[in-house]
């Protein structure tokens, strides 16, 4: 039977003008992304059969255009409608930082730094560059490496710093493996970090690691290194 024939109250898109689109699983949100089924499935057996295949919301929502493509009924459009989707997400985010007060709101960080650190299968380090009222100046990618390791130099965030005139900086590396625990190298590179940036008088406030769908903040977590006295 059609999604259009089912009661009201049973309809996704029904479902969520009514009660709200959290209140939705991630397969209904999906099969109203996906509007329509293939022959005897509905768009809500389609979106079953995706999240079964790839084994979860996430790694559909990351997958390559590829293995999308192979799912009978999701085709070109589909994917290029899923991509636009997720930029628009992570542009919106980027507006919320643009527009609030400063940078320390930490559910704000999180998610801003999600969008920003797509699945990546090697190592990548990124600042946020903020000024004194720590809004947001600049979001800059400064090194890539392998599946476990990236080569960070102090020297090259100082003169991101000095370029872009930062006053405070947010650190942020991801772990391809999705574990966010700090290695001890992590810990070791925050301290390098801090004490060469305040020769500058810039200040560190965090240092953010991100793994799979999970960021964890090592100032948050009491991690962060005293700066020199």
């Amino acid at each position: 039977m059609r999604i259009n024939n089912w009661p009201a109250t049973e309809r996704p898109r029904e479902r969520l003008l009514v009660h709200g689109a959290a209140t939705l699983s991630n397969a209904e949100l999906l099969a109203i992304f996906l509007r329509t089924g293939t022959p005897g499935k509905t768009a809500l057996d389609l979106a079953r059969d995706l999240l079964t295949s790839f084994g979860g919301l996430d790694k559909v929502l990351e997958c390559d255009f590829e293995s999308f493509t192979q799912i009978k009924g999701l085709g070109l459009a589909k994917f290029c409608q899923l991509q636009a989707t997720l930029e628009l997400v992570r542009r919106h985010y980027e507006c919320k930082v643009e527009d609030s007060e400063n940078f320390t709101n930490q559910d704000l960080a999180r998610k801003y730094l999600l969008g920003n650190f797509p699945n990546l299968k090697h190592e990548t380090f990124a600042c946020l560059l903020l000024d004194n009222k720590h809004k947001l100046l600049k979001f800059k990618t400064l090194f890539t490496g392998t599946i476990n390791h990236a080569q960070i130099y102090p020297r090259v965030v100082a003169q991101a710093c000095l370029k872009h005139n930062a006053a405070a900086i947010i650190l942020a590396h991801n772990h391809p493996s999705g574990c966010i625990k700090p290695s001890e190298s992590d810990k070791e590179i925050t301290e390098q970090l801090i004490n060469t940036l305040e020769l500058i008088d810039v200040r560190v406030l965090d240092h953010f690691i991100v793994g799979k769908n999970k960021v964890f903040s090592m100032a948050q977590n009491g991690l962060m290194p005293k700066r020199n006295s």
